[in-house]
């Protein structure tokens, strides 16, 4: 798969997002150089008590002619002790802080963008994915703002300041000890190149996870409706087993370089004993010299062990942040055009499809083919037709889920593309057969579309949709907590609860995807009658599979292959004899078609 390029890097990106804190953030790169800094005083301090104090000429007389000296050394090396502890802590709080906020912004952003996404974006990304990018994606980026930054400046300074200070008081025993760095570099930079696909492999295995664990979840009635309790089990650890071995890869990497890093980072002392050893019995370096190599000499090697620990830790940052940036950057396909048209007026709620062609992007085949029809305010259409025939992606080109491949479709003669998606939307109410209820009170889920709705019109809605009667029978009413996806409930009364929800935005247009298919006939029939004595004016577009419910419909359209291969009224179509005549056979019997 080719590498998606975006318009900033990954560091400009987190500079990005830590806008308001960059001051914050520089502050605490000058602090980690600081206090980097201050990580030469005690050797410096213990060089000049050495030479002054211990071993150099005079050293004894020395002493008792300056002991305030010699005990000011040792409190400006206390003092300067303290001073770094408190500066590390500081720091690191500021590292802390920058990176939570950041976290939180970007977080917020992220489930911004990813709720203004079309349907293709959710056709292509699933739910466990989309959550690692949510979670542990996004921790991998916080931790790089609150340590792996400040890990990377810490240890280039250090190793940096401490080489200049070696430099400056023996060049010959500086030279040895830095020579062992490239050595190092060159086994980390080849870890690098090793580690990096692994880490991205291990983010992928991880995502695969979690949206194994999400499905199995969420489908937990088929689970055991199929009791493949064992199957999902099995199928599962298979998934935490991919995910364990990566992972156990991805860490062998750096165990196999190790070793060659460790071993270079302990040759030191024995590079200071040999060298500084052979220094000191020529003259050639101070005692107070040596014990300041011997005091710093940690400070070369820990960069050294910490390089690869470090860049591990990037790459793995590297590789979340390239999926998280990808729903950062993405952009719906399906927004307000440029010149929208501005309409805050309720709709009329005309719909019409001119020459409408649709197929879905991912798919070589047509969906719908020149579907021509017009619903006129405060008509019933009915759509009728075979499983797989296009009903449901039709309606769907109403409030703009897609966009046709071709032709128009337009609410109040004007094209849906043309109109402003929240003001055409919230003028549409939908209630699909396949209903999402929220973890929320009855009253909330079907107030979800207007939370200003009154509690009399609560009840006004939930008595069309035939839903007020086994609700007013549940423990607390309408403040009943609904479980997850509506969890306690049947089929039916989900159905009816969707059905409340769409007409409690007194919608213009109404959209009813075989949303009775799962109530008995005799509350399918309160309902149709509920639905023509509504008390605001409402075009119906209807989806069903029952005679009883498209009967009364002003107009009848029935699909097949994606085309519309008859249409008119109820007693129009029985009369020409085709799929419609055909299908009120079958569900009412001959005595329908020879009254008709």
């Amino acid at each position: 798969m080719q590498k998606k390029k975006f318009p900033r890097t990954k560091l400009q990106w987190i500079w990005d997002n830590i806008a308001g804190l960059r001051v914050v953030f520089i502050l605490a790169i000058v602090g980690t150089l600081f206090y980097n800094l201050l990580q030469l005083t005690v050797p410096f301090f213990s060089q000049m008590i050495v030479d002054r104090f211990l071993t150099g000429d005079n050293a004894a007389v020395h002493f008792q002619e300056n002991k305030g000296e010699f005990f000011t050394l040792i409190a400006a090396m206390i003092g300067f002790t303290l001073l770094r502890a408190l500066i590390v802590y500081i720091d690191c709080m500021a590292y802390e802080h920058v990176s939570q906020r950041a976290l939180f912004r970007i977080r917020n952003y992220l489930f911004e963008k990813i709720e203004r996404q079309d349907m293709h974006f959710y056709n292509e990304y699933r739910t466990g994915d989309l959550m690692t990018r949510l979670t542990g994606d996004l921790d991998a980026i916080r931790h790089n703002i609150a340590w792996v930054i400040r890990m990377i400046i810490e240890c280039f300074a250090l190793f940096t300041v401490v080489s200049i200070y070696f430099f400056s008081m023996n060049v010959k025993m500086a030279l040895c000890i830095v020579a062992m760095a490239p050595v190092i570099f060159l086994i980390v930079f080849t870890f690098r190149k090793k580690v990096a696909p692994m880490h991205a492999l291990l983010r992928e295995k991880h995502a695969q996870m979690n949206t194994a664990a999400q499905e199995n979840i969420s489908g937990n009635r088929v689970v055991k409706a199929f009791s493949r309790e064992d199957y999902e089990i099995e199928k599962f650890d298979q998934s935490n087993h991919d995910y364990a071995e990566t992972n156990k890869k991805t860490r062998l990497v750096w165990v196999k370089f190790f070793p060659f890093v460790e071993t270079c980072a302990n040759l030191l002392p024995v590079i200071l004993l040999w060298v500084g050893g052979t220094l000191l019995m020529k003259d050639e370096m101070t005692m107070g010299e040596y014990v300041a190599f011997s005091g710093l000499m940690w400070a070369i090697a820990n960069p050294m062990r910490l390089l690869g620990n470090i860049l591990n830790e990037f790459q793995r940052f590297s590789a979340a942040a390239d999926k998280v940036m990808e729903i950062y950057y993405s952009e719906p396909s399906i927004v307000d055009a440029p010149d929208a048209i501005d309409h805050p007026d309720r709709f009329k709620g005309k719909v019409e499809f001119r020459h409408v062609s649709f197929q879905y992007e991912d798919s070589g085949l047509p969906v719908l083919e020149d579907i021509s029809f017009t619903a006129a305010p405060g008509e019933t259409i009915a759509i009728m037709g075979e499983t797989g025939c296009g009903k449901t992606s039709l309606i769907q080109l109403i409030p703009r889920f897609y966009e046709p491949t071709k032709g128009q479709v337009l609410v109040d003669d004007m094209d849906v593309s043309k109109l402003k998606l929240q003001q055409l939307r919230t003028s549409i109410g939908m209630a699909t057969q396949d209903v999402l209820l929220y973890s929320d009170t009855i009253d909330g889920n079907i107030a979800y579309g207007d939370l200003n709705i009154s509690k009399e019109n609560v009840l006004k809605v939930s008595r069309y949709a035939a839903a007020d009667e086994f609700i007013s029978k549940m423990p607390d009413g309408y403040n009943t907590i609904v479980g997850e996806r509506g969890v306690g409930l049947s089929g039916g009364q989900k159905q009816r609860i969707s059905l409340a929800r769409a007409l409690a935005i007194r919608p213009s247009i109404l959209i009813l995807d075989d949303t009775t298919s799962a109530v008995d006939m005799e509350t399918e029939k309160q309902i149709q009658k509920s639905l023509s004595e509504l008390d605001f004016p409402c075009t119906k577009i209807i989806i069903a599979q029952r005679i009883s419910t498209t009967k009364t419909a002003d107009h009848i359209l029935i699909l097949q292959h994606g085309k519309i291969t008859e249409q008119g009224t109820h007693n129009e179509l029985i009369r020409k004899g085709g799929y419609y005549a055909d299908l009120v056979a079958l569900q009412t019997g001959k005595e329908e078609m020879v009254h008709g």
